[in-house]
Order: C-alpha cells, then sequence, then structure tokens
C-alpha cells in the first residue's frame, strides 16, 4: 500500500519575487519605509508600484539603450563608404569635432 506524501516532502515552489529590506535612514543607495509610504501617497501608487517606478527610471537611467558597436570603423570599412558618396554634391566629412 502507498503512503501518502505529507506536505513537507513535496517539493516546494521557489518564490519568484525578491526580498526588499528598508534602510534605517535615507541614503543615496537606499530608503526608509516611512519615505517609501511618503511617495507613495504623493503618487497615489502602492509601495509596490512605487519601488516598479524607481528601478525602471533607475534602468533607463543607466543600462543602454542601443547594442553596443564594435568599436571604430576600419579603413576599409571608411574606403567603402567613401566609394559610396556621389562625387562633387557633398563634402565628406571624417571627424564629427
Amino acid at each position: 500500500m502507498a503512503t501518502k506524501r505529507t506536505s513537507a516532502k513535496r517539493k516546494q515552489p521557489t518564490p519568484s519575487g525578491i526580498l526588499l529590506r528598508y534602510r534605517e535612514k535615507d541614503t543615496a543607495y537606499g530608503v526608509t519605509r516611512k519615505t517609501t509610504t511618503r511617495l507613495a501617497n504623493t503618487l497615489g501608487l502602492s509601495e509596490t508600484q512605487v519601488v516598479h517606478v524607481a528601478l525602471a527610471n533607475l534602468a533607463r537611467q543607466t543600462l543602454p539603450r542601443y547594442e553596443l558597436d564594435d568599436g571604430p570603423l576600419t579603413q576599409e570599412q571608411m574606403d567603402a563608404i567613401d566609394r559610396l558618396q556621389p562625387p562633387g554634391r557633398i563634402k565628406v566629412t571624417k571627424s564629427l569635432f
């Protein structure tokens, strides 16, 4: 006769969230629960939404919005660009500065 598995033996799902520990005082790298609550009340959002807005703003400011390139163009690439320019119609400048 098979025995029933108890809940302690079942594999528990891993939580997908993170633990947020508030600071004891506001700093450049953390805020208190009181500050988060004040922001939520001022913005008319929940505290969770305030954290999401803050993270979204930090991502916008910090992460690149484009794929990184391979660096400066090679001379071969520059020559190919020069060959594509119509002669005499525009003045080609090699530097932006």
